[in-house]
Order: structure tokens, then sequence, then C-alpha cells
């Protein structure tokens, strides 16, 4: 039986940022048209922590049936080692899919915006399929894909359109710039995951692109992440701020470089979760103001 402390582990916390990001970028997008919500955006949060959790939770479930978890680095995986029965770690995603549903229509009443319900849902069924059913999207290479338009796109402009009841550019520059970040944040994972998905055949965007094209680009999501976050000072001057991400983004990339493996990625992993943290917590600051 998983203690608490397993079940939070499982969680994976270090990926949450990823879920954080995009609302702050998009709170922050809509403050600069003087549209900003407070329980929007709370609410926002609230969907995006509920989805990320349970897209984990069913990454855990999945992945250990598959036994694709059997041999990898990294945090704690429930169904893996047995530290938990399969059916609790997949009623546990169901359980997070749920609260994301439930807050997901108190954000469709609070914005009177209904047709965002097929959103929501097209987003659980994502977060499912990623490594559930029979031909699991990630297991195609396409796992980069979900991210960038599920919590880059998705997450910041339905923010920013459920408190300002429309999408401005600079909200479309942050949502691509969070979608790069979030999707570094899964390429420096399954790039220390390259030996043993490779093994499991789950052909993931890194294991087909091979291991220095992965590198390049995580490398160059990061850069272009940034330099769109400067972008925005077009409509803020005060997104000029984000210069002061170059020194972190150059930290997180040397070791990428030059070719940090298996337990040496562990800490850009956590890196880029922070980074993406402060991208979005950064830009969102700057838009408002």
């Amino acid at each position: 039986m998983a203690t608490t402390r397993e079940w939070i582990a499982g969680a994976r916390p270090r990926t949450l940022p990823a879920a954080t990001a995009p609302v702050l970028v998009g709170s922050g997008a809509a403050a600069q048209v003087d549209a900003f919500a407070w329980l929007p955006a709370l609410l926002a949060l609230g969907v995006a922590l509920a989805l990320q959790v349970g897209v984990n939770y069913a990454n855990d479930y999945s992945d250990g049936v598959r036994g694709t978890d059997v041999d990898r680095v990294g945090p704690l995986r429930l169904t893996a080692s047995r530290a938990a029965r399969p059916g609790q770690v997949r009623a546990a995603a169901f359980a997070a899919f749920g609260v994301a549903g439930v807050l997901g229509l108190a954000l469709c009443a609070v914005s009177g915006h209904w047709w965002l319900v097929a959103v929501g849902a097209l987003c659980m069924l994502a977060g499912w399929f990623y490594t559930g059913g029979r031909r699991p999207y990630g297991y195609a290479g396409l796992g980069e894909v979900g991210v960038f338009v599920f919590f880059g796109l998705v997450a910041t402009l339905g923010t920013t359109y459920t408190q300002a009841d429309r999408i401005t550019w600079p909200a479309v520059l942050g949502a691509v710039g969070v979608g790069l970040v979030a999707c570094a944040l899964l390429m420096a994972n399954n790039l220390r995951d390259i030996p043993t998905d490779a093994v499991a055949g789950k052909r993931t965007l890194a294991v087909r692109v091979g291991d220095r094209r992965a590198r390049r680009l995580y490398v160059a999501w990061i850069v272009v992440s940034v330099l769109l976050g400067l972008a925005c000072a077009f409509w803020s001057p005060w997104a000029l701020a984000m210069v002061f991400l170059v020194l972190p983004a150059v930290l997180l990339t040397v070791p990428v470089l030059a070719g940090a493996r298996g337990r040496l990625l562990v800490p850009v992993l956590a890196g880029t979760g922070l980074f993406e943290l402060g991208y979005g917590a950064l830009l969102g600051l700057a838009l408002a103001l």
C-alpha cells in the first residue's frame, strides 16, 4: 500500500510548473487589456493543475502495465514499483480528471463560454491517450505536439479568453513561448530515457531523432521561448525583463550540449521546470504592468 508521500511523489510535483506557467501568462495578457479577473484565473489554475496530475497518474498506470517503467531513472513510479495496484493508480488519474472537469464546468459558468466544455473534454482525452489505449500518441513521437497544444496554446489562450473574451497578440506569443518550454521539459525527460524507451518500444521524439538532434531541439526551444518573451516588449516594455532568463537558459543548455546522460539530466529536468515557472511569472507580471 503506497504511503501519502509516495502518492505525492507519483503525482510528479516537478511537472506542475507546466500547468502553472500558462495560466500566469494568460492572466497577465488579460490584465494587459484591463480584463484580469481573480475567479476565472484561479479556476483556470485549478483545472490546469488537476489535468497535469491526472496525466501524470495516467502515464504512471499505462507505462507501468506495459512494462515501460521497469528500469527507469527518475521519480517513483507507483505502478512499476508495485507501491500501488494498477487499479488504484488508474482511479487516481480518473479522480484528478474529475476534479478538472468540475472546475472546468465552474469556469465555463463564470465566463459564459459553454463551448469550452468540448475543449476540456478533448484535453482529458489527450491526457489519457498520451500513453493509454492501444495506440498511444506519446509512443509514436507526438508527445511534444500534445504538450505544445494543450499545455501551451490551449491553457494560455483559454485563460486569457475566459477573462478578456478575446485573444491578444501578447497572449499568442506567450502561449507559443510557454508551449516551447513545456516541450523542452518533456524533451529533457525523454532524452534521459532514450536507452530504456528504445528497448521498450516507446518511440518518443527523442528516440526517433536521436540523441544529438534531441539535444539541439531542447536548446532551440529554450532559446526561441526567451526571444518570444522579449518580443512581447512591443506591447509592454516591461517584457524586456525576460533578458534575466538568459543566464538560467545558458545554465540549462550547457550540460545538455555537453552530453549529460542518465541521472546527470535529472537536475536539468528539475531546472527546466523551474525555468518554466519563472518564465510564466516574469512574462505574466510584465504584461500585467
